[in-house]
């Protein structure tokens, strides 16, 4: 039987690098499951949260897809309809977690989830990393997203555990203010990670 990866969990509120830390783990070999890219997948045509949404919110389901804009509006219209739709999708996401880890052929995983620790997620990883930047970047990079308000950026801030608070709970903490000392942090992590499966 197989050893089971190394698993790495890398979080980081909205705006504090994590995509092009992942990146950066990509680019030294490592495999990464992302749990946006995974819920936009079982979005997608004949994605497996199609059927079970569509029987749940008929009005959610348009060419075979699920909108996210309809979720939205049913999210600010009824207090019980986030619930619901985590019911349906984090069954599914854990599942398709599973297999990515079960395929792997790496030492190591890294798996990106924005909500780590508000999942509970973070007790079945073998290390956390945290991606961390001073609030004035994190501000300026979200808002010059297109179509992102302060408002918005608020509400989200709200959702997500506070930054300090996170990286009480890393096990590796990157400060992602230049990309070389992203690279750099990165390198020195996984050398730490190796070392440890390897004694």
């Amino acid at each position: 039987m197989k050893k089971r990866p190394f698993l790495i969990g890398l979080t980081g509120s909205i705006g504090m690098g994590k995509s092009t830390t992942a990146l950066m783990f990509v680019k030294l070999g490592v495999p990464v499951w992302d749990a946006d890219a995974a819920v936009h997948r079982l979005y997608g045509v004949d994605g497996a949260a199609v059927g079970p949404m569509q029987a749940m919110h008929p009005d959610a389901v348009v060419n075979g897809m699920v909108q996210r804009d309809v979720l939205k509006r049913w999210i600010a219209s009824d207090a019980t309809a986030l619930g619901k739709i985590e019911q349906i999708v984090h069954p599914l996401v854990a599942a398709d977690r599973a297999a990515f880890i079960a395929r792997a052929k790496a030492d190591i995983v890294l798996l990106d989830i924005p909500l780590l620790f508000e999942t509970g997620s973070d007790a079945q990883m073998d290390a956390v990393v945290v991606v961390t930047a001073p609030f004035e970047v994190q501000q300026q990079r979200v808002l010059a997203r297109e179509g992102m308000t302060q408002a918005q950026f608020d509400i989200i801030l709200a959702k997500q555990m506070p930054d300090a608070e996170k990286r009480k709970h890393a096990d590796y903490l990157i400060e992602t203010t230049s990309l070389e000392e992203v690279k750099s942090q990165v390198q020195k992590i996984l050398d730490q990670i190796k070392g440890q499966i390897d004694a």
